[in-house]
This record gives structure tokens, sequence and C-alpha cells, in this order.
């Protein structure tokens, strides 16, 4: 039985050596996306001199360059030369990350902001471009028996590099501050040494086949659009990822502020944690591969989604209203959920776009998923950016007051709920994200399974991969004791429909 790769050109030996190619590139683009993103991106445009509103619209250019899909489309049917859109737009668009790395030391200040802005559209724009191209290009390359297992183990490997490099870097960035009095030059060095291995990624990309492209149907550019949307189990999936994409990034850019503005923890501290979340993605990325490609991906993004909204709420428990005791362990816990949950519907997410799309048309499919949710994403954190502005004024608390009616000085009062500024924001995308978890009920996919059957075999998985990490019972346990409980509250809430119905 040929595989969809083999079919399109591609013989077995040179189908092994690319998935290979792209396991080197996934490392390397890794590197690229560890140094020039997150914590280390939101930091250097706080000292150039951010708002929210323009961390808000740093996280919004990404997705709203997205739009650049549609000519995408027509670039890809046009060239059927999808490796070499892929390298040379991402060759050009990696480059901007030099000008980034050169705007504290060349441009005035008035200027830097609207710099960086203009960089980073050029460079996820022609990342757009590119985008478009190789998800084609995987479509038809990446065959769909092995695509579960084999993009888990890619994004697993990226991910355990990119980890220890960002706490690496981390505290490269402590220690920079401590001998020079201009910090920004730490995150000027990522930059630049980021750019180094996302060209070098590129050259393990240039390595990898590219199959024939199926001929596509004759048509106009709109109706190419239009043909995804029309179809209707596809538009349900469009629905929820739009959706998915708009809770995850009202919340998500305001992570790194909120640690370091209203936490006060330096950036080893916040890395060490994020370094903490990417370990236990690597972990999990093997075990969501494999439940995906036995059960579905929708049935793995059931019960992993939920998870990861459940730490948006979290999230303002760590102050009460400010620091306390608990507020380490609870980010901890907060990372490693985050960790588990973003390993499942990272993966799932993209494979179940993948399945999706029909084989031969995948261009368009694809490029529309990438451009409505990129729609969604970026008026997310535009419009949490206003919120956070709004909301960073107002405050509400919830008290516990206890006095004794036969002493009259004693008397104390205990926080329980203080919400302040981001706390809001984090709330608001906890309900946006409940939404967003009910759309997912309306998507369909071949060999989705109840809730229960993924939640009992993760939990299987667990305690298998347990046994390798520890021979010790105490610490084996330590290690599934948050799947079981999240089995037993489930079983109880069952039970407690299933009474309901039977009254």
């Amino acid at each position: 039985m040929h595989t969809e790769a083999e079919n399109a050109g591609t013989s077995g030996d040179d189908l092994d050596k690319g998935m290979g190619m792209l396991l080197y590139d996934g490392m390397c683009s890794q590197v690229l996306g560890v140094f020039t993103s997150g914590a280390f991106l939101v930091a250097f445009a706080l000292l150039l001199g951010a708002s929210n509103k323009v961390i808000g619209l740093l996280a919004a250019v990404g997705p709203f360059a997205q739009i650049l899909q549609i000519p995408a489309i027509y670039l890809v049917n046009w060239t059927r030369k999808r490796k070499l859109l892929v390298v040379l737009t991402s060759v050009v668009g990696r480059l901007f990350w030099i000008l980034v790395a050169a705007l504290p030391w060349f441009a005035p200040a008035p200027a830097r902001i609207p710099l960086l802005l203009f960089s980073m559209f050029a460079f996820f724009g022609l990342g757009a471009i590119s985008s478009c191209a190789f998800n084609s290009w995987m479509r038809d390359f990446v065959p769909e028996r092995r695509m579960g297992g084999f993009f888990a183990k890619r994004m697993a490997l990226a991910t355990a590099l990119g980890a220890a490099l960002s706490l690496v870097a981390g505290a490269g960035v402590d220690v920079f501050k401590r001998y020079f009095t201009e910090e920004i030059g730490a995150y000027s060095i990522l930059f630049a040494s980021g750019t180094f291995f996302g060209l070098l990624g590129l050259y393990f990309l240039s390595r990898v086949p590219e199959p024939r492209m199926a001929p596509q149907p004759a048509g106009n550019l709109l109706g190419t659009l239009i043909e995804p949307v029309r179809d209707r189990e596809y538009r349900k999936l469009l629905i929820f990822l739009a959706a998915w994409s708009f809770a995850v990034n009202f919340a998500g850019p305001f992570f790194t502020v909120y640690m370091l503005q209203r936490l006060g923890l330096n950036m080893t501290w916040i890395l060490a944690l994020a370094v903490a979340s990417q370990f236990v993605n690597v972990l999990f990325f093997r075990i969501w591969g494999k439940l995906a490609d036995r059960f579905s991906n929708k049935s793995c993004i059931a019960v992993a989604g939920p998870l990861f909204i459940f730490t948006f709420l979290m999230w303002p428990f760590t102050t009460l209203p400010e620091r306390y005791f608990l507020t380490v362990p609870l980010l901890i816990v907060i990372h490693v959920l985050a960790g588990v949950s973003t390993a499942g519907v990272g993966l799932c997410a993209g494979n179940l776009a993948l399945k999706a799309a029909p084989y031969g048309r995948a261009t368009a499919f694809l490029a529309v998923n990438a451009l409505v949710s990129g729609m969604a994403a970026t008026l997310a954190p535009i419009v949490a950016g206003f919120a956070a502005d709004f909301f960073s004024q107002q405050e509400l608390s919830l008290t516990i007051d206890w006095k004794s009616l036969a002493d009259a000085g004693a008397q104390f009062t205990l926080p329980a709920v203080s919400l302040r500024g981001l706390d809001f924001v984090f709330v608001v995308a906890f309900v946006l994200g409940l939404y967003a978890t009910h759309r997912l009920l309306a998507v369909k996919e071949l060999g989705e399974v109840e809730e229960e059957v993924v939640l009992t075999e993760l939990y299987a998985e667990v305690r298998r991969a347990s046994r390798n990490v520890s021979n010790v019972a105490g610490i084996r346990h330590l290690f599934y004791f948050p799947f079981a409980v999240v089995r037993r509250a489930k079983s109880i809430v069952d039970r407690a429909n299933n009474q309901g119905h039977d009254g």
C-alpha cells in the first residue's frame, strides 16, 4: 500500500531522510522562536517604553499578518514551487530580526516602537506566505498514518531544546544586567543569535523533498477562499479554532507582563517556570500523539482544552491582593498544567486542521483556517490591551471577616478573592475559553470517542510513564495524582447528572 507522499513521487528512502531534515529544521526554528518571542520580546518592548496597548499590538501583529495567506494561495497555485516559496520568504523575513536587534543603538527613541511593529509585521507577513506553502507541502509529504506520531516527536525535540536554551538565556540576561548598564543589549544579542539558528534551519528545510503538487481546479481566488467556508463540517472547525484562538490570545500576551510587573519576578524565575512547562510539554507530546493516532484529535482536545482554560482562572489567585506564601507554588502548578494541556491542544489542533483539509486541495483550506484563526488572534490582544488599561483602575475584593462576640478584640479579616487589573482579563479569557470548548462539540472527526475514554487512557499512559521515571512508589503516585483527581471529579459529576435525569 502506497502512502500519499509516495503516490506524489517521494520514495521511501527520500521520505525518511526528509523527515529527518524536518526534525533538524524544527529544532533550529524553535531556537529562533525562543530567543525572539515570549518573555524576551515583552521585556525588550517594555525597555523601549511599550505600554499595555503596545504589548497587545505586538501580540496582534503576527495573527494580523495572516491576511497575507490570501495572496499566498495564489502564489502557491501559480508557482507550484512550495519549497522555493518557503525558503525565500523565510530568509528575508528572519533577517528583519537583525534590524530589531539594532533598534536600541541606531534608531532614535521616538521611532523605535514603530520600527519594532513594522519589523514584526514584515517577519510575520513573510512567515504567513511561508506557512501557507509549508502546510500544503507537509500535507502532501508526511503520510497521514504517521502524522500524529511524527509531529509529536518534532515538537517534543524542538521544545526540549528550546526549554534548555531559554533557561540558559534567561540566566544570561540576569548576569548581563549585573555587569552592564544597558540591559537591553542582552536582548539584542539573543535576537541576533536567534537569526543565525533560524537561517540554519532553512538549510535543513531546503533538503526536504517536495512531492509533485496535485493539479488545482480552475477558478478565481474568491471562489477558492469561499470553498472551505461552504464546506459545512470544515466551517464548524473554523468556528471552533477561531473561538479558541480568541480566548487564548486574550490572556496569553499578558502572562509575562503580570509576572514582571505585578509579581516582581526576575527573568530567571520567569524562564525557569517556562522551562518547567516546556519540560512537561516534552513528556506529554508523545502521549498525546499516541492517543490522537489511536482515537482522534478532537477527543484529545476535548480533554486538554478545558484543562488549559482552567489555568486562566488560577492566575488571579497568585495574589491576595499581593504576593503571598502560595504565589510560587500556584505558579508552578499553573505552568505544569499548562504544559500538559498545551501539548495536547497544540499538537491535535494542528493535526485536526491538516486531516480535515481535502488531499490535493489543502492549500486553500489550510490558508483559510490560518486566516480565520489569525483574525481572531489579531483582535483578541488588542481588545485585551484596552481592557487591561480600563481594569487597571478597577478592583473587586471579597473578604472573610471573623469576629468574636465574647471578645471584642478577637477579629481578623482573610482575603478570599481580590481582582485587580490583569486579573479581570484572565477571568474574561476563562469565560471565552468555555465558549470555545462548547463549539468543539459540533466538530466531527472519524474515530472520536467520549472524553472519559481518553481520560482513562491518558491516566494509564501517565502511570506507565511514571514507572520509567522512578521506582519509588511515592514519587509515582505524586506524578499521576492530579489525573486521578480529575477522573474522580468527572465520575462524581457524571453520577450527579445521571441521577438528575433519572429524577
